[in-house]
């Protein structure tokens, strides 16, 4: 079930997605690693990331990588729009989850009608966790994907306290916060903030 605090954490963040997890403040979790970090530390993130997701009830999803999802059995895998086409990530990952980022209504409506099971949709707002990020969307674009989907989207970008609100109301099953919650003192706690009300 795609609702609430969706948290994404690197190979190095394992402890604050435990903390996360343990809190009860997410039902998802996404490893990305947009860093090098070489494939065996990867993959030994990606199956301590599968056992806390498992003792917490929690959903396990895997970025970019359709080999590492496999093989820390996740329960999906997520793509952006320069990776494997979703028809092709299907064909490695059979019935696991596949979940798409799109930064348009245009691809948003195009990944749902791929099959995507949840879309990521974004920045909402400007964001300083990507280097080169998409053009800003807005709440009003937001709400005609929300409005136009077949499939839960998570909403992602500059997300903080001042707006989830508005972005809750927009129709977004989930939120994505990652520098609010990382660079807090307590991420557990600040996550606990962007749950659905």
């Amino acid at each position: 079930m795609i609702n609430g605090y969706y948290s994404i954490v690197n190979a190095d963040q394992i402890s604050i997605a435990e903390s996360i997890l343990v809190a009860g403040a997410t039902k998802i979790v996404q490893l990305r690693q947009k860093t090098s970090v070489g494939d065996a530390k990867l993959l030994s993130s990606a199956v301590r990331l599968r056992a806390l997701c498992r003792e917490n009830n929690a959903l396990f999803i895997v970025n970019d990588r359709a080999d590492i999802a496999m093989l820390a059995n996740a329960d999906g895998l997520h793509l952006g729009q320069k990776d494997l086409a979703i028809e092709d990530a299907r064909r490695l990952v059979g019935d696991m989850m596949i979940g798409v980022s799109t930064h348009s209504f245009l691809q948003a409506t195009e990944a749902c009608a791929r099959g995507a099971n949840y879309i990521g949709f974004g920045p909402v707002f400007p964001t300083s966790t990507k280097e080169n990020p998409d053009p800003v969307v807005g709440i009003s674009q937001l709400t005609q994907v929300c409005m136009a989907s077949s499939v839960p989207v998570v909403a992602i970008g500059g997300i903080d306290e001042n707006n989830v609100t508005a972005v809750y109301a927009a129709g977004a099953n989930a939120v994505c916060a990652i520098s609010a919650v990382s660079k807090s003192a307590d991420p557990a706690l600040q996550a606990a903030k962007f749950a659905k009300s």
